[in-house]
């Protein structure tokens, strides 16, 4: 019998910007918050996985960030690490984490993760660099929005979605901001597809609304075994499987534009919890771009190839749809939180299964598939999280 692993608690401070707090300072106000909402005592964890500072900039401000944060918590764990897939990192993370418990190396890990997102302005030539191929892709003046759009466009191309579509992920995304109170984007109201059609073009098909919220941010998960789940929290968020691929790192390299490694990820994580896509409750889907949770909820197999444009057009992930998608607001509405931001979605996704989302609680929580990827769509990671073991 497979040992039962939890998300027995999880935590986010409220995205914004946080010019006073840089490098360490962010990850001290993360654990701050985190032990302040939690029954947990710095002895209690066991295990330390951390990213490096700076990631967001291709620059490692620390690269030994589990030592410093071990040093603070006053712990010598028998496991820790620094370590970084881009937003991918926090679900490998929790996959690391739930083998080292298995494996009877310690009996908690604490997941964290902080940091901020570069203005554009300071780092758009070095963010293009680390995105593109030196040889096909950076000599043509690319940088990050036209990189994805690649991937948007052969889509819309070979399946007729439109950008309405893509306007229609945008808004049904901001309907869930506005029921999260720390949503960044939920002080501007509610969106229509004719307001991101409207917006700013950036690379087409992406307009400005069509693009995540660049912000600061950070957050936490304490994985543990089914004991100390039980005694932190009474209804814990059991991690049912988990899912990798790593599929290349620049997006000219790729050699399927649809499964850039989601879906094989989705697929292993799904078969590993013994779940079908028809089981599934809810998504949380990183979303950098408009497109991305089209090109999710097709990977994660809820609906055919190719139809990922109509599910959202139609208002199903949206409130009051048959299947919620990023009941947060996504990034492109909650804040898209630097070197954090693989993190929100998993937060969110032990939230909702844990019955504590608050005003966005869809109710029927027992089952969700979380999708975080990294780089250029290149690394993925994926979990189930449901409300049994």
């Amino acid at each position: 019998m497979t040992l039962p692993v939890a998300i027995a608690a999880a935590t986010e401070i409220r995205p914004g910007r946080y010019p006073d707090k840089l490098g360490d300072a962010m990850y001290f106000e993360v654990l701050r918050t985190f032990l302040d909402q939690w029954p947990i005592r710095p002895q209690q964890i066991g295990g330390l996985l951390a990213s490096p500072s700076g990631m967001a900039a291709g620059a490692a401000e620390n690269i030994f960030v589990h030592e410093v944060l071990c040093e603070e918590l006053g712990i010598r764990p028998a496991f820790a690490q620094t370590m970084n897939a881009g937003g991918s990192t926090y679900a490998v993370m929790v996959a690391r984490a739930v083998s080292a418990i298995r494996q009877g190396v310690t009996d908690s890990v604490l997941c964290i993760g902080a940091g901020t997102f570069p203005k554009v302005r300071d780092s758009a030539e070095k963010n293009a660099r680390m995105a593109s191929h030196p040889d096909f892709d950076y000599l043509y003046g690319t940088f990050i929005p036209p990189l994805y759009a690649q991937a948007a466009t052969r889509h819309m191309h070979e399946h007729g979605t439109t950008k309405a579509q893509l306007a229609a992920v945008a808004v049904g995304q901001r309907q869930w901001a506005l029921r999260h109170p720390d949503a960044l984007m939920r002080s501007k109201g509610p969106l229509t597809v004719e307001q991101v059609l409207e917006s700013k073009p950036i690379a087409s098909p992406f307009n400005l609304l069509d693009c995540s919220v660049p912000c600061d941010g950070g957050g936490a998960v304490l994985v543990t075994g089914a004991a100390l789940a039980r005694e932190i929290n009474a209804r814990p968020a059991w991690v049912l499987g988990c899912g990798e691929a790593h599929n290349h790192h620049n997006i000219s390299q790729a050699r399927d534009l649809w499964d850039l490694g989601g879906h094989t990820a989705m697929q292993q994580a799904l078969a590993r919890a013994g779940r079908a896509p028809q089981d599934l409750d809810f998504l949380q889907l990183y979303d950098s771009f408009s497109f991305n949770p089209i090109l999710g909820v097709e990977n994660a197999g809820v609906v055919e190839r190719g139809k990922g444009g109509e599910f959202f057009a139609e208002g199903r992930g949206a409130p009051g749809g048959d299947l919620p998608v990023n009941t947060y607001g996504g990034l492109l509405s909650f804040g898209h939180t630097g070197d954090a931001s693989g993190m929100s979605m998993i937060i969110e996704g032990a939230l909702q299964v844990m019955q504590r989302a608050g005003e966005r609680q869809i109710g029927r929580s027992a089952t969700g598939l979380v999708h975080c990827y990294g780089g250029m769509m290149g690394e993925h990671a994926a979990l189930v999280l449901g409300d049994t073991p």
